[in-house]
């Protein structure tokens, strides 16, 4: 739907809805769940509700995240599945926690298991979707994980998002 309304500003609720073959109250929601995290704004005229593609200043990140989301429907052959990819990233707390461990300083997975506290199973496989999605590498030959900073604009933003974020507990 953020794409929709990115290629084609101002769609109303109902021209989104007959565009996704989907109920007008299910694209209503969407819609202003995208209004609600900052990446579109609303325009209401009597009963016609219109969506554009603006960042809300009120939102933190807001702009830079409406940014590199354009960059990315504008770049990539399959953008929303690359969105997807690089989202799911960050879908878990303990993710979350070991690329800000990283972040401040890469290391070892025996370091990261006794900074983390995540037990050696668990950090296996969060280590792995985060090399699977782009985030983390692991070094040769000293075993070193650490954060990948280069990429696309919206990996950079991504990263930064997760680095503003409170503590997040294990």
């Amino acid at each position: 739907m953020l794409q929709a309304v990115l290629l084609n500003p101002g769609l109303s609720v109902m021209e989104v809805a007959r565009q996704f073959d989907i109920n007008v109250a299910v694209a209503s929601k969407y819609l202003r769940e995208l209004n609600a995290r900052g990446l579109l704004q609303v325009t209401r005229k009597a009963a016609e509700v219109r969506y554009w593609p603006k960042a809300d200043s009120s939102v933190s990140q807001a702009f830079a995240l409406l940014d590199a989301l354009s960059a990315t429907f504008r770049t990539q052959k399959s953008p929303v599945d690359f969105i997807f990819r690089k989202a799911t990233g960050f879908t878990h707390p303990r993710r979350i926690l070991i690329v800000r461990q990283l972040a401040c300083q890469p290391a070892p997975f025996s370091e990261i298991r006794v900074r983390t506290g995540i037990s050696t199973t668990a950090l296996k496989r969060h280590l792995h979707k985060l090399m699977n999605r782009g985030f983390v590498r692991c070094g040769p030959p000293d075993g070193v994980y650490a954060v990948i900073t280069s990429g696309s604009q919206l990996e950079k933003t991504l990263l930064k998002l997760v680095g503003e974020k409170e503590t997040v507990r294990r």
